[in-house]
């Protein structure tokens, strides 16, 4: 399991795995993704993230892992880098800062299709929005009827920052993309 360590929140990220039983890697280089099985791409600034992996030479070597099957969960800023105007994992457009400004950040109950009927708690800062999708994306919740998580066969976005609250279950889900834990079940 791997974190992508370039710019943002990616320790908070690392904690939040190690609870649920990962030992995450703090990627860096492209040589660092070998033998990882899933990867997070993290909040943070997408320029300065886009940037980071050009300068390091990640940006190829993530397509390439995301193209062999292996999940990628992008959050916040990681949802945007993910997009079809940038790595184009995922076939959505995302409408950077859509809920406003750092004053406009907010929290909100979510219903998450696949996390049970307890809403999960999400917080929002400058956070995009999924503005667009192609017809293999599912949305998997929706807030003010904007849409801010979603998937797209082994890639899992949200607007949001799961990895800032006590409730897993985002990244559980996400942990259960990896063959080898939905292979376990």
């Amino acid at each position: 399991m791997g974190v992508l360590a370039v710019q943002g929140d990616f320790e908070a990220h690392g904690r939040a795995l190690s609870a649920l039983g990962c030992d995450p890697v703090e990627v860096r280089r492209p040589e660092q993704l070998a033998g990882l099985d899933a990867l997070v791409l993290p909040g943070g600034e997408s320029t300065t993230i886009t940037k980071g992996l050009e300068a390091y030479g990640l940006a190829r070597p993530i397509c390439d892992f995301a193209r062999s099957g292996r999940p990628v969960l992008g959050t916040c800023a990681g949802l945007i880098v993910l997009d079809r105007n940038h790595l184009g994992l995922i076939d959505i457009e995302a409408h950077r800062n859509a809920f406003g400004r750092q004053v406009r950040s907010f929290e909100a109950d979510l219903h998450v299709r696949g996390l049970g009927d307890e809403p999960l708690r999400a917080v929002f800062i400058r956070a995009p929005w999924i503005e667009r999708w192609g017809d293999g994306v599912e949305v998997l919740s929706e807030v003010d009827g904007r849409a801010v998580v979603a998937r797209e066969r082994n890639v899992l976005v949200a607007a949001f920052h799961p990895e800032l609250t006590d409730d897993l279950r985002l990244q559980a889900l996400f942990l259960s993309l990896t063959p080898v834990r939905a292979g376990a079940r």
